[in-house]
């Protein structure tokens, strides 16, 4: 039975990719039991499935090959899911029976637990005519706010978290909005949004010339160029979008630029995808594929690379038969261009381990040359398969060949095409891999380089109890198990001591031989000047890069938590991360008996009342709230009630000024509308429960006045003593949520928004 390299790695599997029962007994008696039922689904149309179904175990193995947690999670379980990550949803048409039919399309994708990107350009801008009703437009922005209530509503009904990318072009009139529309923290917080960048704008933006802004033939604005490129810097550089997407050069060296057009990409930005494209995700593990790390002799075994990409090109062609999808025009699109997006993780750790520090010229030139060396295993690999079972339907010869990307091809690989055709449209990208990565072992993810050596990571058990246990990067792990305590040679570099310069340098590398497009985050210190920002977005330009994101440590986009200046000391259990300390109150004990009183809430559009009960403790003298419970014969509000009833509970017990929370209720508004309540606008139900809580707090004495509650809780401190550790993870609590790959990662559990 396989070993777990980590902890870390055998809980992400147990939590995510093993089979259980409805009842939570396992299937997949160990991670064998799990690769082979990956193999034996994805083998399952061979003509000789015994026999792919071995070569396919194989490749999993050892964690060689990594398939997209979709496809660990869902192939062979029977199950109806898709086995795709993230989609490209249709062109939105400038109509608004088209924009709400749109509306429902991205619904039903997300209730399936798809991420997806869209193209807001197609709207007409804010003002502009609407003919026939005598009314102005209210432009693509108010309409992302209706996608945003949408995916908020389908995650508050139980679904996984939605994920969605928004772009806009930038000659749209609407641009400047769009620009700025995450400086409201309360908007947007379920899109990730881009700007879609021309080769024109950017030379616009080189000789500081205007720039007309249009829809649809007509000028509505003229700006400076330059001025509205250092708009979307300063945003970026404050706020950490929007991202940029240079969609001509996505465009011009798409192999299909003769069947599509290309004007979104799936949320974190690794595949640029047509309308109701869909997005296929594997990786290879190149950290183990260094058979002697550290020697003075250590190299990638790239013979072995040839064969795994080999198999595991095969194995992605099969799940495209293999899934299901939540829309038939995406199950249309993706048997039409079999497109597939094979990437790597554990790359610096095999630099690492082959001695290159990344980020130098020498990790660049490697990079390069691994992943040339797999591009052109998987067009052989794909050429081979075409032969054997067809190449995909919208094939055509001549003008797939004269494609930008083919033309660095190698003359072996552009003559196996020419004569047998290709199986797959696309075959390279290099998408998040953050969880995956934990499951193998902690190796580094994608090409980002090391996050941090080693971690300390805080378990919740079954009893309530939390332990401590070290996560190590997999390179380090085995840099210890081979010279124990020996210190570590100049060339191990983490994510913390790398110049932006040095992530654009590797992006490029990887870039030139991926067909699709590369999830990276290319970390900026916080000091960085605006204009040395600025020049990160314009070398990710001229140096071939299809996008560019950052991320600068900031009061916005680093911490959730205020930052004391002066602090009291540590109590018992405070959680340490990276030179912070997070205070966090002790829990109070529970008397046997607790006064308090119970408040009946009828809500307009509920046939049943709401119930809620609020005890109170008497803590150094005083009267205080201690737990709050909630109940309605309302079943549709159980699941949410009972979590209510848990959360403000367990705020509560933790004692102090705990009234911020009347406050976070009373400002929740339902984007179906709120009611009217005692001759007041109440915005949701949520806000009602506030205002009974604050009504109860007044009574007890505990605050003076309606209004009167903390806009922000003061019993969660961060002191700082050195570098930030991120904010909380939504999912574990745990601090040290970091910008991976395009996405807000934990380390601790593995959640991304992205994954």
């Amino acid at each position: 039975m396989t070993r777990f390299a980590a902890k870390i790695a055998e809980q992400i599997w147990d939590m995510k990719y093993r089979l259980k029962e409805a009842d939570g007994t396992p299937v997949d008696v160990s991670v064998e039991d799990t690769w082979r039922r990956i193999a034996r689904e994805l083998a399952e149309g061979e003509t000789d499935p015994v026999l792919w179904e071995n070569k396919f175990y194989g490749a999993l193995e050892d964690f060689r090959f990594l398939p997209a947690g979709r496809i660990v999670a869902g192939a062979g379980t029977d199950r109806a899911v898709t086995l795709f990550n993230c989609f490209v949803m249709g062109t939105i048409p400038d109509s608004m029976g088209g924009i709400f039919e749109n509306l429902k399309e991205a619904a039903l994708t997300m209730q399936q637990g798809g991420g997806i990107g869209y193209d807001f350009s197609t709207i007409r801008p804010k003002g502009a005519d609407v003919k026939g009703v005598a009314a102005d437009a209210s432009g693509p922005l108010s309409f992302m706010d209706v996608w945003d209530a949408m995916c908020r509503t389908i995650m508050s009904a139980g679904s996984r978290r939605g994920a969605m990318m928004a772009t806009l072009r930038c000659d749209h009139p609407d641009i400047e909005e769009f620009i700025s529309a995450k400086s409201d923290a309360a908007r947007l917080r379920n899109f990730n949004v881009s700007v879609l960048v021309t080769d024109a704008f950017m030379e616009a933006v080189k000789a500081d010339g205007p720039w007309d802004l249009q829809f649809e033939g007509r000028v509505y604005h003229t700006v400076d160029a330059r001025d509205l490129w250092n708009r979307i810097m300063r945003a970026t550089f404050d706020y950490a979008e929007p991202g940029v997407i240079f969609i001509d050069r996505i465009n011009a060296m798409n192999n299909l630029a003769y069947a599509e057009t290309i004007a979104a990409t799936n949320p974190c930005g690794e595949q640029p995808l047509p309308p109701y494209g869909a997005c296929l995700l594997g990786s290879i593990n190149l950290a183990r594929l260094v058979p002697n790390p550290f020697e003075d002799d250590a190299a990638l075994d790239e013979e072995a690379l040839d064969e795994l990409v080999t198999t595991a090109i095969r194995m992605m062609d099969n799940v495209v038969d293999a899934s299901k999808f939540p829309l038939e025009a995406q199950a249309r699109e993706a048997a039409a261009k079999r497109r597939i997006g094979l990437g790597v993780t554990g790359l610096a750790d095999a630099l690492l381990m082959v001695g290159a520090r990344y980020g130098s010229e020498e990790a660049a030139r490697l990079t390069s040359r691994w992943l040339k060396r797999l591009s052109r295993a998987a067009y052989l690999a794909s050429a081979q398969l075409a032969s054997e079972k067809g190449a995909f339907p919208l094939f055509d010869a001549e003008a797939y060949l004269a494609s930008g990307s083919l033309q660095q091809m190698d003359d072996d690989v552009r003559e196996a095409i020419r004569s047998n055709g290709i199986r797959n449209a696309l075959l390279t990208s290099i998408a998040p891999t953050g969880t995956i990565s934990l499951y193998a072992g902690n190796v580094s993810s994608g090409i980002e380089p090391v996050f941090a050596y080693a971690y300390t990571r805080k378990v919740l058990q079954k009893d309530g109890n939390r332990t401590e246990e070290e996560v190590v990067d997999y390179a380090v792990q085995m840099w210890r198990d081979k010279f124990g305590d020996a210190e570590l040679p100049d060339h191990f570099v983490n994510a913390q001591t790398l110049t932006p310069a040095d992530h654009v340098r590797m992006q490029a590398a990887a870039q030139e031989w991926v067909d699709s497009s590369i999830s990276k985050t290319i970390n900026c210190p916080e000091d960085i000047s605006f204009e040395d920002f600025k020049d990160v977005y314009m070398q990710a330009y001229e140096t071939g890069c299809k996008g560019c994101t950052t991320y600068r440590p900031n009061a916005v986009t680093g911490s959730v938590l205020a930052v004391s200046e002066a602090a009291e000391p540590p109590m018992r259990d405070a959680p340490v991360h990276d030179g912070e300390v997070v205070y966090i109150a002790e829990p109070l004990d529970r008397p046997q008996t607790l006064e308090g009183n119970t408040y009946k809430l009828k809500w307009p559009d509920s046939e049943h009342a709401i119930y809620i009960t609020i005890n109170d403790i008497i803590h150094g003298g005083r009267r205080q709230p201690f737990e709050v419970f909630i109940n309605s014969k309302n079943m549709e509000h159980f699941a949410w009630t009972v979590a209510l009833t848990r959360m403000i509970s367990a705020v509560f017990r933790r004692g102090g000024d705990v009234s911020f929370v009347v406050e976070e209720l009373k400002a929740v508004f339902d984007p179906r509308g709120g009611a009217w309540m005692n001759g007041k606008y109440v915005p949701s139900i949520l806000a009602a429960i506030g205002g009974v809580i604050e009504r109860h707090l007044i009574a007890i004495g505990f605050i003076d006045g309606e209004g009167m509650g903390l806009k922000s809780d003061p019993q969660a401190q961060v002191v700082n003593l050195g570098d930030n550790p991120g904010p909380a993870c939504p999912n574990c609590g745990q601090f040290g949520m970091q910008m991976i790959e395009g996405c807000m990662t934990c380390p601790n559990c593995g959640h991304s928004k992205c994954g």
